[in-house]
This record gives structure tokens, C-alpha cells and sequence, in this order.
């Protein structure tokens, strides 16, 4: 199974990728592009990805973008383990817990939105910072509340890593990348932490990736 990821370490899209192949021992070649130099708008790219954004999922020829689908791709090609549990009330679940960074809290972040807020409306690096890490902590204030009501066990919704707790933890990463305190999130920060004392998680860190810059 030949498997290539067009990625960058700083893509909290593309840590949930990792995470996700890392957890199914499915092996793959990353290439880097870099986009805070812009590389994913070069022309080269634009032939591979339309939306201009990582990552970038290539199978057999086949190329998936957005971070959510390929992650069910990749139950659907190789079942087991499982990222999306097979009970269809706790799969919506999962789903849901996923989204509350996919759709809602990192899309906010993102290079593109952080350059037009300065393009558009003149918000400096200070400004575009306290943005960023409103939105981080909006998601994580979120994750808070739901692990209150239904605590993690010791993974959102078990014994075993779902698309939930890759999500829950690529919003942690964004916390550490803004430097902001986990004390008033005490529940994200016990998940977060069985997550990274698994391999599949930590290995995929974006601190650990080459390229990292601090």
C-alpha cells in the first residue's frame, strides 16, 4: 500500500493524518509544503490540491483532502483498529466531538484568515495572536464542558483512540503553539495526556517533525 501525505509540521490538519495512519501501522511518505512561505499556492501544488491547503491524501493514484475524510477513508480501507466506532449513536458522537475543532475552532487560525485579517482590516501581530488564541481557547472551553458530562474513560468515548481524541488533541497542540495555560481545562488536559503517551501521538507531535521551528 503505497501512501503519500502532502503535509507541513506546523498543520494541525496534518497531525490528525499522522496520528490516524500512525494508529492503523499504515506506512507513508511525507512531503513538505510549507505553507508560511505560501508554497501551497504554488503551481506545482495547485495540480495536486484545488483548495490550496494541507494535507493532501494520495492512494493508489486516488488524492483526499480535509483531514475528517481521510481519516474515515482510512477506516474504510483497513477496518481495524477502528476510528470510528461501529455503534451508530457513538460514531455520530464521535463525529461530533471531532468537529468542534475541524469545523469550528481551528478553521479559525488558519494562515489564510490570519493574512486577511491583517490584509483586510490592518490587525497587527498582536492583534492576530489575541485572535488565535480566543478561537483556541473557544475549543477548548468546548471540549471542557462536553468531557464534564460524559468524562473520558480513559479516551473520549473509551478504552480505545477514536477521530474524537485525535481532534481533542491536535486542539491541545494549538494551546502549546499559543502558549496558553491549561489549568481551566483539566478534563482536555487528562485526555490530551493519555493520548500523547502513545506513540502514534506523540511521534506525530508537530515539534517532533523536521522542519520544526520553534
Amino acid at each position: 500500500m503505497t501512501i503519500q501525505l502532502y503535509g507541513f509540521w506546523r498543520s494541525n490538519a496534518a497531525f490528525r493524518v499522522r496520528v490516524a495512519l500512525a494508529l492503523k501501522q499504515l506506512p507513508f511518505h511525507e512531503i513538505e509544503v510549507d505553507i508560511l512561505s505560501g508554497r501551497q499556492f504554488d503551481a506545482d501544488y495547485d495540480e495536486v490540491n484545488a483548495e490550496h491547503v494541507v494535507p493532501t491524501f494520495v492512494h493508489e493514484g486516488h488524492r483526499i483532502f480535509q483531514s475528517l475524510a481521510i481519516m474515515e477513508y482510512l477506516d474504510d480501507i483497513q477496518p481495524e483498529p477502528r476510528l470510528l466506532p461501529a455503534d451508530v449513536k457513538e460514531r455520530a458522537y464521535a463525529r461530533s466531538l471531532a468537529l468542534v475543532s475541524v469545523a469550528d475552532a481551528h478553521p479559525l487560525v488558519v494562515p489564510r484568515v490570519r493574512k486577511h485579517l491583517e490584509a483586510a482590516f490592518g490587525a497587527d501581530t498582536a492583534a492576530i495572536e489575541s485572535w488565535c488564541k480566543h478561537w483556541v481557547m473557544e475549543g477548548l472551553a468546548t471540549y471542557e464542558r462536553l468531557l464534564s458530562r460524559r468524562p473520558a474513560a480513559p479516551f473520549a468515548l473509551g478504552s480505545d483512540p477514536t477521530i474524537a481524541d485525535i481532534c481533542i488533541a491536535g486542539q491541545v497542540i494549538l494551546a502549546a503553539l499559543y502558549k496558553l495555560d491549561m489549568a481551566p481545562f483539566p478534563n482536555v488536559a487528562t485526555l490530551s495526556q493519555h493520548c500523547f503517551e502513545l506513540p502514534a501521538f506523540a511521534d506525530a507531535h508537530p515539534f517532533r517533525q523536521p522542519g520544526y521551528k520553534p
